[in-house]
């Protein structure tokens, strides 16, 4: 009995978090496919192409990836296979893409989140759109010379596809709907069992060593475990509490928060991404790699500035994108 409360608690929250997604994706994926059949979308397209272009991908694309920062990975996933049919991507295709969403979505609850703990909006915003762009960029490129992943995707799911009438479409997406809410229950049911066995809490002492390449160091390292693993609502989100109380000093929250940006929720994404046919290396073992030796890398230069510059800059950033530094 003592497990069947925190049973109903996750499955009420999951629900709750499915409705959120149900409000955003259905209006939106509707939206997609109207433009699409009224030729919206090729229109719109050449303004993503000088970026799709430089990573590889087909322009259409762009539109996922503006949907994934603005509404967050489940809200573009639905879209994919909708601009661009499967049969026209390759595994190089499908997992450079994941890696460019993988590093910047849901920009707006996430961003607000990290600006909370310190750190300005728009800083941490652009590293982590430029830590994006530069590691698919890099990723396109090595796979391109490598011809490694070049050939035809094979996705486990494929959310959505193209469909002949308005009625097939609707069924299509129903379809989608109940699988995403399959895969929601299965990921958060997954990760309580993970917490409860003792394997999560294992798992982030593992990853201390690692982040101290970053130079992240003490109570911030265990905080950006917890948000590696469980996403920045949870590490940024104890780091706002921890930010507070002074424990841990601003340039150990900002290098904290700028390695969440390049990588979190490592679990539940990547196992989403990866059902579409990414490559499980390039999504989740290279993003992490990226963000230790970026992370290290800005911290190296960070390290010229005396705590008093440091704070001060701080200070004049976190002002200028809203936030509210801390003290």
């Amino acid at each position: 009995m003592q497990f069947v409360k925190p049973f109903l608690n996750k499955t009420y929250e999951t629900l709750e978090i499915y409705w959120v997604l149900v409000r955003i994706t259905i209006p939106i994926a509707v939206l997609t496919e109207l433009m699409s059949r009224m030729g919206a979308i090729e229109a719109v397209s050449p303004a993503f192409a000088p970026v799709m272009n430089l990573i590889g991908l087909p322009p259409e694309l762009g539109l996922a990836w503006l949907t994934a920062m603005l509404v967050g990975i489940w809200g573009a996933v639905p879209l994919i296979f909708t601009l661009v049919p499967a049969a026209l991507l390759s595994t190089a295709d499908i997992t450079v893409f994941s890696a460019l969403i993988l590093f910047a979505h849901g920009l707006p609850i996430e961003q607000k989140i990290i600006q909370k703990a310190g750190p300005g909006f728009i800083t941490t915003t652009m590293l982590r759109l430029v830590g994006g762009l530069l590691y698919a960029f890099l990723l396109h490129h090595i796979l391109q010379a490598t011809g490694w992943l070049s050939d035809p995707v094979q996705p486990n799911w494929i959310p959505m596809s193209p469909t002949p009438d308005w009625l097939e479409y609707f069924r299509g997406l129903a379809e989608t709907m109940i699988s995403m809410l399959a895969i929601l229950f299965l990921l958060s049911w997954s990760l309580e069992i993970l917490k409860a066995t003792g394997l999560m809490k294992l798992m982030m002492t593992a990853l201390a060593p690692v982040l101290r390449l970053a130079s992240i160091k003490g109570e911030a390292s265990h905080l950006t475990a917890v948000g590696l693993f469980l996403g920045i609502s949870y590490g940024a989100g104890l780091l706002i509490r921890e930010a507070r109380s002074g424990a841990i000093s601003p340039r150990q929250i900002f290098l904290s928060c700028v390695f969440m940006g390049f990588a979190h929720s490592v679990i539940e994404d990547t196992l989403l991404l990866a059902s579409l046919g990414a490559d499980i290396y390039g999504i989740l073992t290279g993003r992490v790699v990226f963000a230790v030796v970026a992370t290290a890398a800005i911290a190296a230069v960070l390290s010229r500035l005396s705590d008093e510059t440091f704070f001060i800059a701080n200070i004049q950033v976190a002002s200028a994108g809203s936030g509210k530094p801390i003290a």
